[in-house]
Protein backbone atom coordinates (compact mmCIF):
# COMPACT_ATOMS: atom_id res chain seq x y z
CA UNK A 1 0.00 0.00 0.00
CA UNK A 2 1.14 3.54 -0.70
CA UNK A 3 -1.38 5.55 1.31
CA UNK A 4 1.42 6.85 3.54
CA UNK A 5 3.38 8.32 0.61
CA UNK A 6 3.11 11.87 -0.69
CA UNK A 7 2.07 12.04 -4.33
CA UNK A 8 2.63 14.29 -7.34
CA UNK A 9 0.92 14.29 -10.74
CA UNK A 10 2.32 15.99 -13.84
CA UNK A 11 0.07 14.49 -16.52
CA UNK A 12 -3.69 14.76 -16.23
CA UNK A 13 -6.19 16.18 -18.71
CA UNK A 14 -8.78 18.18 -16.78
CA UNK A 15 -11.90 17.06 -18.66
CA UNK A 16 -10.47 13.54 -18.73
CA UNK A 17 -10.48 13.57 -14.93
CA UNK A 18 -14.19 14.40 -14.69
CA UNK A 19 -15.74 12.02 -12.13
CA UNK A 20 -18.64 10.10 -13.73
CA UNK A 21 -20.99 11.04 -10.88
CA UNK A 22 -20.27 14.73 -11.44
CA UNK A 23 -20.71 14.31 -15.20
CA UNK A 24 -24.10 12.64 -14.64
CA UNK A 25 -25.13 15.54 -12.40
CA UNK A 26 -24.02 18.04 -15.04
CA UNK A 27 -25.86 16.12 -17.76
CA UNK A 28 -29.09 16.28 -15.74
CA UNK A 29 -28.53 20.00 -15.23
CA UNK A 30 -28.37 20.57 -19.00
CA UNK A 31 -30.77 17.85 -20.13
CA UNK A 32 -28.06 15.90 -21.97
CA UNK A 33 -28.66 12.25 -22.90
CA UNK A 34 -25.59 10.32 -21.75
CA UNK A 35 -26.44 6.91 -23.23
CA UNK A 36 -23.99 7.30 -26.13
CA UNK A 37 -20.98 7.83 -23.87
CA UNK A 38 -21.88 6.47 -20.41
CA UNK A 39 -23.42 3.33 -18.98
CA UNK A 40 -23.76 2.45 -15.29
CA UNK A 41 -21.39 5.25 -14.33
CA UNK A 42 -18.68 4.14 -16.78
CA UNK A 43 -17.42 6.09 -19.79
CA UNK A 44 -17.78 4.13 -23.05
CA UNK A 45 -15.12 3.71 -25.76
CA UNK A 46 -13.33 0.88 -27.57
CA UNK A 47 -10.22 2.37 -29.18
CA UNK A 48 -8.23 5.61 -29.17
CA UNK A 49 -10.42 7.29 -31.80
CA UNK A 50 -13.59 6.42 -29.85
CA UNK A 51 -11.93 7.56 -26.64
CA UNK A 52 -11.42 11.02 -28.16
CA UNK A 53 -15.10 11.16 -29.17
CA UNK A 54 -16.26 10.05 -25.70
CA UNK A 55 -13.89 12.57 -24.11
CA UNK A 56 -15.43 15.39 -26.15
CA UNK A 57 -18.97 14.32 -25.24
CA UNK A 58 -18.13 14.30 -21.53
CA UNK A 59 -16.57 17.73 -21.91
CA UNK A 60 -19.77 19.11 -23.41
CA UNK A 61 -21.62 19.00 -20.06
CA UNK A 62 -19.15 21.48 -18.54
CA UNK A 63 -20.20 24.83 -19.97
CA UNK A 64 -19.71 27.74 -17.57
CA UNK A 65 -16.98 29.24 -15.40
CA UNK A 66 -18.79 27.80 -12.40
CA UNK A 67 -18.86 24.34 -13.98
CA UNK A 68 -15.12 24.44 -14.54
CA UNK A 69 -14.43 25.75 -11.06
CA UNK A 70 -16.47 22.86 -9.66
CA UNK A 71 -14.76 20.25 -11.85
CA UNK A 72 -11.29 21.52 -10.99
CA UNK A 73 -11.95 21.84 -7.27
CA UNK A 74 -13.57 18.39 -7.14
CA UNK A 75 -10.61 16.68 -8.78
CA UNK A 76 -7.97 18.51 -6.75
CA UNK A 77 -9.77 17.79 -3.48
CA UNK A 78 -9.84 14.11 -4.47
CA UNK A 79 -6.09 14.24 -5.08
CA UNK A 80 -5.43 16.02 -1.79
CA UNK A 81 -7.40 13.36 0.09
CA UNK A 82 -4.84 10.72 -0.95
CA UNK A 83 -1.79 12.77 -0.01
CA UNK A 84 -1.13 14.60 -3.27
CA UNK A 85 0.83 17.80 -2.76
CA UNK A 86 1.14 18.98 -6.37
CA UNK A 87 -0.81 18.63 -9.61
CA UNK A 88 -0.46 19.94 -13.13
CA UNK A 89 -3.67 20.05 -15.13
CA UNK A 90 -3.66 19.97 -18.94
CA UNK A 91 -6.20 22.49 -20.25
CA UNK A 92 -7.26 23.58 -23.72
CA UNK A 93 -8.19 27.18 -24.65
CA UNK A 94 -9.51 25.69 -27.90
CA UNK A 95 -12.09 23.80 -25.87
CA UNK A 96 -13.19 26.98 -24.13
CA UNK A 97 -13.78 28.58 -27.52
CA UNK A 98 -15.56 25.55 -28.98
CA UNK A 99 -18.17 25.44 -26.21
CA UNK A 100 -18.88 29.15 -26.57
CA UNK A 101 -17.51 30.05 -23.14
CA UNK A 102 -14.32 31.62 -24.43
CA UNK A 103 -10.75 30.81 -23.50
CA UNK A 104 -10.45 33.52 -20.85
CA UNK A 105 -13.62 32.53 -19.00
CA UNK A 106 -12.66 28.87 -19.24
CA UNK A 107 -9.27 29.57 -17.68
CA UNK A 108 -10.85 31.82 -15.05
CA UNK A 109 -13.14 29.02 -13.94
CA UNK A 110 -10.33 26.49 -13.75
CA UNK A 111 -8.14 28.97 -11.87
CA UNK A 112 -10.90 29.66 -9.37
CA UNK A 113 -11.16 25.93 -8.72
CA UNK A 114 -7.41 25.70 -8.13
CA UNK A 115 -7.42 28.56 -5.65
CA UNK A 116 -10.44 27.17 -3.80
CA UNK A 117 -8.90 23.70 -3.53
CA UNK A 118 -5.64 25.17 -2.27
CA UNK A 119 -7.45 27.20 0.38
CA UNK A 120 -9.31 24.11 1.58
CA UNK A 121 -6.57 21.48 1.35
CA UNK A 122 -3.19 23.13 0.74
CA UNK A 123 -2.65 21.37 -2.60
CA UNK A 124 -0.59 23.28 -5.16
CA UNK A 125 -1.59 23.16 -8.83
CA UNK A 126 -0.56 24.73 -12.12
CA UNK A 127 -1.99 24.79 -15.64
CA UNK A 128 -0.39 23.38 -18.77
CA UNK A 129 -2.01 24.86 -21.87
CA UNK A 130 -2.28 22.33 -24.67
CA UNK A 131 -2.77 22.50 -28.41
CA UNK A 132 -4.76 19.67 -29.95
CA UNK A 133 -2.66 17.99 -32.62
CA UNK A 134 -5.61 16.74 -34.66
CA UNK A 135 -6.86 20.30 -35.23
CA UNK A 136 -3.71 21.14 -37.19
CA UNK A 137 -0.61 23.32 -36.77
CA UNK A 138 -2.36 26.70 -36.95
CA UNK A 139 -4.62 25.87 -34.01
CA UNK A 140 -1.70 24.54 -31.98
CA UNK A 141 0.27 27.73 -32.66
CA UNK A 142 -2.77 29.76 -31.62
CA UNK A 143 -2.91 27.85 -28.31
CA UNK A 144 0.79 28.54 -27.75
CA UNK A 145 0.25 32.23 -28.46
CA UNK A 146 -2.61 32.28 -25.97
CA UNK A 147 -0.42 30.77 -23.27
CA UNK A 148 2.50 33.06 -24.13
CA UNK A 149 0.39 36.21 -23.86
CA UNK A 150 -1.57 35.20 -20.76
CA UNK A 151 -0.99 37.05 -17.51
CA UNK A 152 -2.48 34.18 -15.50
CA UNK A 153 0.29 33.17 -13.05
CA UNK A 154 -1.08 29.62 -12.86
CA UNK A 155 -0.28 28.99 -16.55
CA UNK A 156 3.30 27.76 -16.45
CA UNK A 157 3.67 25.29 -19.31
CA UNK A 158 2.74 24.33 -22.87
CA UNK A 159 1.94 20.90 -24.30
CA UNK A 160 0.61 19.25 -27.45
CA UNK A 161 -1.88 16.41 -27.06
CA UNK A 162 -4.48 14.71 -29.25
CA UNK A 163 -4.17 12.26 -32.12
CA UNK A 164 -0.46 11.44 -32.28
CA UNK A 165 -0.74 9.98 -35.78
CA UNK A 166 -1.72 13.36 -37.28
CA UNK A 167 1.27 14.98 -38.99
CA UNK A 168 4.86 15.02 -37.83
CA UNK A 169 6.32 16.99 -34.96
CA UNK A 170 8.10 19.29 -37.44
CA UNK A 171 4.71 20.63 -38.52
CA UNK A 172 4.11 21.94 -35.00
CA UNK A 173 7.60 23.04 -33.93
CA UNK A 174 6.84 26.76 -34.24
CA UNK A 175 4.24 26.51 -31.47
CA UNK A 176 6.89 25.30 -29.04
CA UNK A 177 9.24 28.10 -30.05
CA UNK A 178 6.51 30.61 -29.20
CA UNK A 179 5.93 29.02 -25.80
CA UNK A 180 9.61 28.68 -24.97
CA UNK A 181 10.31 32.31 -25.88
CA UNK A 182 7.64 33.29 -23.34
CA UNK A 183 9.40 31.34 -20.60
CA UNK A 184 6.89 28.49 -20.40
CA UNK A 185 7.89 24.95 -19.52
CA UNK A 186 7.76 22.58 -22.50
CA UNK A 187 6.28 19.10 -22.61
CA UNK A 188 4.78 17.11 -25.50
CA UNK A 189 2.82 13.91 -25.99
CA UNK A 190 4.94 11.34 -27.86
CA UNK A 191 5.72 7.64 -27.81
CA UNK A 192 2.22 6.52 -26.84
CA UNK A 193 0.22 5.55 -29.93
CA UNK A 194 3.28 5.97 -32.16
CA UNK A 195 6.65 4.32 -31.76
CA UNK A 196 10.13 5.38 -30.75
CA UNK A 197 10.47 7.62 -33.81
CA UNK A 198 7.89 10.01 -32.36
CA UNK A 199 9.96 10.38 -29.20
CA UNK A 200 13.10 10.98 -31.25
CA UNK A 201 11.27 13.61 -33.32
CA UNK A 202 10.11 15.34 -30.15
CA UNK A 203 13.63 15.38 -28.69
CA UNK A 204 15.22 16.58 -31.95
CA UNK A 205 12.67 19.21 -32.96
CA UNK A 206 11.10 20.42 -29.70
CA UNK A 207 13.82 19.73 -27.12
CA UNK A 208 11.27 19.39 -24.31
CA UNK A 209 12.09 19.24 -20.63
CA UNK A 210 9.48 16.49 -20.36
CA UNK A 211 7.60 14.08 -22.60
CA UNK A 212 4.04 12.94 -21.97
CA UNK A 213 4.18 9.13 -22.01
CA UNK A 214 7.34 8.51 -24.06
CA UNK A 215 7.25 4.86 -23.08
CA UNK A 216 7.73 3.50 -26.59
CA UNK A 217 11.24 4.88 -26.50
CA UNK A 218 11.96 1.43 -25.05
CA UNK A 219 11.86 0.14 -28.65
CA UNK A 220 15.19 1.92 -29.35
CA UNK A 221 18.00 1.30 -26.86
CA UNK A 222 20.09 4.20 -28.19
CA UNK A 223 17.14 6.54 -27.70
CA UNK A 224 16.69 5.31 -24.13
CA UNK A 225 20.34 6.10 -23.44
CA UNK A 226 19.90 9.51 -25.03
CA UNK A 227 16.90 10.32 -22.84
CA UNK A 228 18.89 9.29 -19.78
CA UNK A 229 21.87 11.41 -20.81
CA UNK A 230 19.67 14.45 -21.53
CA UNK A 231 17.73 14.09 -18.29
CA UNK A 232 14.43 14.29 -20.17
CA UNK A 233 11.59 13.44 -17.79
CA UNK A 234 8.89 11.00 -18.89
CA UNK A 235 5.35 11.49 -17.56
CA UNK A 236 4.44 7.80 -17.42
CA UNK A 237 0.81 6.69 -17.10
CA UNK A 238 0.82 2.88 -16.85
CA UNK A 239 -2.92 2.37 -16.36
CA UNK A 240 -3.66 4.46 -19.43
CA UNK A 241 -1.09 2.55 -21.49
CA UNK A 242 -2.71 -0.78 -20.63
CA UNK A 243 -6.25 0.50 -21.22
CA UNK A 244 -5.26 1.81 -24.66
CA UNK A 245 -3.39 -1.44 -25.41
CA UNK A 246 -0.05 0.29 -25.87
CA UNK A 247 1.24 -2.72 -23.91
CA UNK A 248 -0.73 -5.93 -23.26
CA UNK A 249 -0.11 -6.06 -19.51
CA UNK A 250 1.90 -4.56 -16.67
CA UNK A 251 4.52 -7.30 -16.93
CA UNK A 252 5.48 -6.00 -20.37
CA UNK A 253 5.20 -2.30 -19.47
CA UNK A 254 8.67 -0.65 -19.54
CA UNK A 255 8.39 1.67 -16.52
CA UNK A 256 10.91 -0.29 -14.47
CA UNK A 257 13.25 -0.89 -17.41
CA UNK A 258 13.27 2.81 -18.23
CA UNK A 259 14.02 3.78 -14.65
CA UNK A 260 16.78 1.19 -14.34
CA UNK A 261 18.29 2.52 -17.59
CA UNK A 262 18.65 5.91 -15.93
CA UNK A 263 15.67 7.65 -17.52
CA UNK A 264 13.94 10.09 -15.19
CA UNK A 265 10.33 8.91 -14.79
CA UNK A 266 7.23 10.07 -12.93
CA UNK A 267 3.79 8.54 -12.31
CA UNK A 268 0.48 10.02 -13.49
CA UNK A 269 -3.08 8.95 -14.31
CA UNK A 270 -3.75 10.72 -17.67
CA UNK A 271 -7.59 10.50 -17.94
CA UNK A 272 -8.33 8.45 -14.83
CA UNK A 273 -12.04 7.52 -14.98
CA UNK A 274 -11.82 6.77 -18.71
CA UNK A 275 -9.05 4.28 -18.01
CA UNK A 276 -10.53 2.83 -14.79
CA UNK A 277 -7.68 4.20 -12.74
CA UNK A 278 -6.72 7.01 -10.37
CA UNK A 279 -3.50 8.51 -9.09
CA UNK A 280 -3.96 6.38 -5.97
CA UNK A 281 -4.14 3.24 -8.12
CA UNK A 282 -1.12 4.30 -10.20
CA UNK A 283 0.98 4.58 -7.05
CA UNK A 284 -0.31 1.21 -5.86
CA UNK A 285 0.58 -0.31 -9.23
CA UNK A 286 4.10 1.09 -8.88
CA UNK A 287 4.40 -0.93 -5.69
CA UNK A 288 2.41 -4.05 -6.50
CA UNK A 289 2.75 -4.54 -10.27
CA UNK A 290 6.23 -3.09 -10.75
CA UNK A 291 7.73 -3.99 -7.38
CA UNK A 292 9.10 -0.55 -6.57
CA UNK A 293 10.07 0.09 -2.96
CA UNK A 294 8.84 3.13 -1.04
CA UNK A 295 12.28 4.67 -1.57
CA UNK A 296 12.05 4.17 -5.34
CA UNK A 297 8.53 5.58 -5.47
CA UNK A 298 9.64 8.60 -3.48
CA UNK A 299 12.46 9.07 -6.00
CA UNK A 300 9.89 9.27 -8.80
CA UNK A 301 7.80 11.70 -6.77
CA UNK A 302 10.85 13.89 -6.18
CA UNK A 303 11.58 13.75 -9.89
CA UNK A 304 8.07 15.08 -10.46
CA UNK A 305 8.74 18.08 -8.23
CA UNK A 306 12.18 18.67 -9.73
CA UNK A 307 10.58 18.69 -13.20
CA UNK A 308 7.48 20.67 -12.21
CA UNK A 309 6.83 23.95 -13.97
CA UNK A 310 6.94 26.07 -10.82
CA UNK A 311 9.10 28.81 -9.33
CA UNK A 312 12.06 27.72 -7.25
CA UNK A 313 10.56 28.79 -3.91
CA UNK A 314 7.51 26.59 -4.54
CA UNK A 315 9.71 23.71 -5.68
CA UNK A 316 11.81 23.93 -2.52
CA UNK A 317 8.70 23.97 -0.31
CA UNK A 318 7.23 20.95 -2.10
CA UNK A 319 10.45 18.95 -1.93
CA UNK A 320 10.55 19.54 1.82
CA UNK A 321 7.23 17.69 2.13
CA UNK A 322 8.48 14.41 0.65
Amino acid sequence: MTSHLKKVELHCHLEGAAPPALTESQARKYGVDTTSFMRDGVYLWNDFAEFLVSYDKVSEVYRTEEDYALLTETYLEELASIGTIYSELIVSPDHGERIGLGADAYMAGVSAGILSAKEKTGIEARLIVTGERHFGPERVIKAAEYAAKSDNPLITGFNMAGEERMGRVADYARAFDVAREAGLGITIHAGEVCGAFSVADAVDLVKPARIGHGVRAIEDSELVKRLADLGTVLEVCPGSNIALKVFPDFASHPLRRLKEAGVRVTISSDDPPFFHTSLKREYELASEAFGFSDTEINEMTRTGIEAAFVDEATRKALLAKI
